[in-house]
């Protein structure tokens, strides 16, 4: 056990800015009528959990693989009560999604949140919101919020497939609609929403706002960060105490080589396709590659990939 690549059951989340991408582009099988934004790829959050697709743990969930066999999962240090550290999600942002800003760590009863975005498929007037625009103050961001003039603060810039951004816990930020975004997050579920633009949800109700939350937890110095731009090479992505994501681009017949011994690995297959033994992996899929494992990518054709690293530290 524990030698082979774990793939799992999508999980699907309602959401009001959501739409019916993960079906046309993915080619998922999504709930009929529904506004699908989220697509939980892997997720050990108490009784939501991510569960083993094929092989011989079919229908296994993520949490009883860590408390079974925690060393060959995670590593030799890895107690078996601690849950997976990451959450992958896939997002399909129809619409614009709320302004929103991620708690620092030591924020009482919240739990921090870095994340990670890659832009897999856009419309052309796409755009990210990050940050502010220079000379923007709390006190006029504050403002903003009171007369309805909060864009004219916010660092917005336009992406394309490719591009990538690194949204550690306190920046301010904001997805606008048209994007396609495959997410490497801390395993965390707390987000201070801000502002959101004067929709209200699913029920018809204006959604929550947490106003004097967000504003302890945004980092007010955070001026116009910059996305990483697409390019056709491999590239580190995000770099922070909690994980590491690097893109990794495999030319027809190229292979991704990752021994087992060294630490758990996730990879993501944003286009293309790899082999690995009898297994196919497509456009769209996140696998664990557990500690005990050896890891063996075939491309046979161009792939870009995601590795994330570095997250199972302690």
């Amino acid at each position: 056990m524990m030698r082979e690549l774990l793939r799992f059951r999508p999980l699907y989340q309602e959401r009001v800015w959501g739409g019916r991408l993960l079906e046309s582009s993915l080619g998922r099988e999504l709930p009929p009528g529904r506004p699908i934004g989220e697509s939980w790829e892997i997720v050990d959050r108490g009784p939501i959990q991510s569960m083993v697709r094929g092989g011989p743990l079919e229908g296994r969930t993520l949490r009883s693989l860590i408390e079974q066999y925690a060393a060959k999962l995670m590593g030799p240090s890895w107690a078996p009560e601690r849950p997976f550290p990451m959450l992958v999600k896939w997002l399909d942002c129809r619409e614009r999604l709320s302004l929103q800003v991620h708690p620092p760590a030591g924020e009482a009863g919240s739990e921090p949140k870095s994340e990670c975005w890659l832009v897999a498929e856009t419309t052309p007037v796409a755009h990210l919101f990050a940050g502010f625009r220079p000379g923007v103050t709390r006190e006029r961001f504050e403002a903003s919020l009171r007369d309805g003039t909060v864009e004219q603060c916010l660092h917005r810039f336009a992406v394309t497939a490719g591009d990538s951004l690194h949204v550690p816990s306190g920046r301010l930020h904001a997805i606008d609609a048209g994007n396609l975004i495959l997410e490497i997050q801390q395993n965390s579920d707390t987000t201070y929403r801000v502002y959101d633009w004067g929709r209200t949800g699913l029920d018809g109700k204006p959604r929550p706002l947490h106003v004097a939350e967000s504003l302890r937890s945004i980092t007010w110095d955070d001026v116009e960060p910059a996305p990483v731009r697409a390019a056709p090479t491999s590239a580190v992505l995000a770099d922070c105490p909690e994980f590491l994501v690097r893109r990794v681009v495999l030319g027809k017949g190229e292979r991704l080589e990752l021994n087992a011994g060294q630490q758990p690995r996730l990879i993501g297959v944003v286009s293309g396709r790899v082999h690995s033994g009898g297994d196919t992996f497509g456009r769209g899929e996140n696998v664990i590659v557990p500690y005990g494992a050896d890891c063996h990518l075939l491309a046979p054709d161009m792939a870009i990939l995601l590795v994330t690293e570095n997250f199972a530290t302690g």
